[in-house]
């Protein structure tokens, strides 16, 4: 192989990402790919924002996808979209069909407020993604500027939090298409007081797991 042979080569993407217990990541998702969220071990929700690339200003959003949906149940077949209201991810499966589109990111004061300041939290968590997926401060200066997520596998019906937050086992997953490129940032919730996440954060992985049909 020759030296320029070796220029040449450009390292592959990332299919997937390993999101440890109580922490954050991204991932770039292609257009028309087709992706997966799991939970790993069981009862983890999983905090997720999702940007269009390159800008990145056009985003998820939980309020127009809600208004499109007529509500906050979604489906197999069902799209989430963005703020410029265009259709940004379809699901294809879902073995919970339990999320929530209605709580915000926990937070710095959220945990001070309980006698825990400097406990991890979902909002820096997604900013930490952010960051190491090289978004800088132009585009997102800090925690305040981040959208409200999608709460993958968290149960809180009627806008409640009782307990039984997250139904999932282990094994669970969601799988999306990707209608555009968007980089896909969650956060595994550390939120462990009162049993919530089983009591404990614990690792989800997201991955590129194929490419729509014709594509």
């Amino acid at each position: 192989m020759t030296i320029r042979q070796r220029e040449d080569q450009k390292p592959s993407p990332p299919q997937s990402i390993l999101i440890p217990g109580g922490h954050g990541g991204a991932l770039s998702i292609p257009r028309n790919s087709i992706f997966r969220i799991t939970d790993l071990h069981g009862q983890q929700i999983v905090d997720l924002l999702a940007f269009r690339l390159p800008s990145l200003r056009e985003r998820l959003s939980v309020s127009y996808t809600r208004y499109q949906q007529r509500g906050g149940a979604l489906a197999a077949g069902d799209h989430l979209y963005t703020n410029n209201n265009n259709p940004m991810l379809r699901i294809r499966e879902d073995s919970v069909r339990v999320h929530d589109m209605t709580f915000m990111a926990c937070n710095p004061g959220f945990y001070a407020e309980q006698g825990l300041a400097g406990h991890r939290n979902c909002s820096e968590n997604l900013l930490e993604g952010l960051r190491a997926a090289g978004v800088g401060e132009e585009l997102v200066r800090d925690r305040l500027e981040l959208p409200d997520p999608w709460n993958v596998f968290q149960n809180s019906p009627e806008y409640t939090l009782k307990g039984g937050l997250s139904t999932s086992r282990a094994g669970d997953y969601i799988e999306l298409e990707a209608e555009m490129d968007v980089l896909v940032v969650g956060s595994s919730c550390p939120y462990d007081v009162e049993g919530f996440n089983g009591g404990n954060a614990t690792d989800v992985m997201i991955e590129i797991v194929g490419r729509k049909e014709g594509f």
